[in-house]
């Protein structure tokens, strides 16, 4: 298995800099097709079920920020490639807020990750 602090080194650079593109391009996804949805949908499942199998730990501590991540990014994709004709988020408060935690989340864990 892999440790806390690998993953924490992996998947925290990884959704600053997803929070960061998201927010300078959220345009992109007001016109998408419904089969790049899908393949979005795809990859978060996969990614999810990677992180998911190695770090399934559920203890009351910073780690358990990774497990969360985890069943999130595979609930999101099974989500994402079951209903991909589904309204996508729109450029609004809520969104910039949402992007905004994950980018903190991420911040978080590369500093556990790496320092």
């Amino acid at each position: 298995m892999i440790s806390s602090i690998q993953m924490a080194g992996i998947i925290g650079p990884i959704l600053m800099i997803l929070a960061i593109s998201e927010y300078f391009h959220f345009s992109i996804w007001k016109q998408v097709s419904p089969a790049i949805v899908h393949l979005n949908g795809f990859v978060l499942f996969v990614m999810g079920l990677i992180a998911v199998r190695n770090h399934n730990i559920w203890i009351i501590d910073w780690t358990l920020t990774i497990t969360i991540i985890s069943w999130l990014c595979l609930s999101l994709g099974a989500l994402r490639m079951l209903f991909p004709g589904m309204k996508q988020a729109e450029d609004n408060w809520f969104s910039k807020l949402i992007l905004l935690v994950l980018f903190l989340i991420g911040s978080f864990l590369t500093i556990k990750g790496y320092f």
